[in-house]
């Protein structure tokens, strides 16, 4: 089967391209392999600074400047590593979109919400005028807000937290992408709001058929929303398998930590006492 994205022994280290890199450091992602095809679900966990969103970004080639990725990362069957800006550009938004965690720091304050998914809508299927305000206003519906035409006229400190991450969601969509990684895309949620998120990733990634990375440190999250997952440890990959698997049979130290957690999580909330 083809791969949407293929991932073979990537390696984060601290360093430009142009820079030495800071080889007394340990990676902060190391030897990393996964793969996803089209209809698949992967899930990335592990707890703060284990590698995962450094992955994520990775993926699509936007880590920061001072970092630098070796290894192979496939999108598509175009090379990421080493790949200029220009040359991945074309493949963000149509074969990958992005959710970050933090819909308000990834919107840009200074722009009304509706503009700012226009923007994608314009730049994938050339939309113009009237199209485009039609555009606008189906990607908010589909993302259950309504009101669209305010919250399309809105800026984003002007909308609720719940509201900012459905406006994020139609962005990473916009362009119809094949794959769609989700990086933490409840954790700045309360746990309503997360559930109400949760399921419409869900229906969306179902409805359109899109492979999914969903990205967290929650282990009882994730098992809700993906089939298989890597369990990340100080950058490196320390368990795999089906999810049910992980979950009833963890084999590592890290993630028997992570059930362990999730389990005190839904005991608390069934028993607030």
């Amino acid at each position: 089967m083809t791969a949407l994205l293929d991932i073979t022994g990537l390696t984060i280290t601290r360093g430009t391209r142009r820079g030495a890199s800071h080889a007394t450091e340990r990676p902060l992602v190391d030897g990393l392999d996964l793969m996803i095809a089209a209809g698949d679900r992967l899930g990335l966990i592990g707890g703060s600074g284990s590698g995962k969103s450094l992955t994520s970004l990775a993926a699509i080639g936007l880590l920061d400047d001072q970092l630098t990725a070796s290894g192979s990362i496939e999108l598509a069957g175009t090379q990421v590593v080493g790949a200029t800006d220009r040359s991945l550009r074309p493949l963000r938004g149509r074969v990958a979109g992005l959710v970050f965690q933090e819909p308000l720091t990834a919107l840009d304050p200074l722009m009304r919400v509706g503009a700012q998914l226009a923007e994608p809508l314009r730049r994938h299927h050339g939309l113009r005028r009237d199209q485009l305000r039609h555009a606008v206003d189906a990607a908010l519906t589909e993302v259950s807000l309504t009101d669209t035409a305010r919250i399309a006229g809105s800026y984003p400190h002007e909308l609720s937290g719940g509201q900012r991450q459905r406006v994020a969601i139609a962005i990473a969509l916009a362009g119809r992408p094949q794959l769609l990684i989700a990086d933490e895309p409840t954790t700045a949620l309360d746990v309503t709001v997360q559930a109400e998120v949760l399921s419409l990733l869900d229906r969306l990634v179902r409805e359109r058929g899109m492979a999914l990375l969903f990205i967290s440190h929650d282990l009882a999250v994730v098992s809700t929303m993906v089939d298989e997952v890597i369990v990340l440890s100080s950058g490196r990959a320390v368990e795999r398998g089906p999810v049910a698997q992980v979950l009833t049979d963890p084999q590592h130290e890290d993630t028997r930590r992570l059930v362990a957690s999730a389990r005190a999580i839904d005991d608390a909330l069934e028993d607030p006492r």
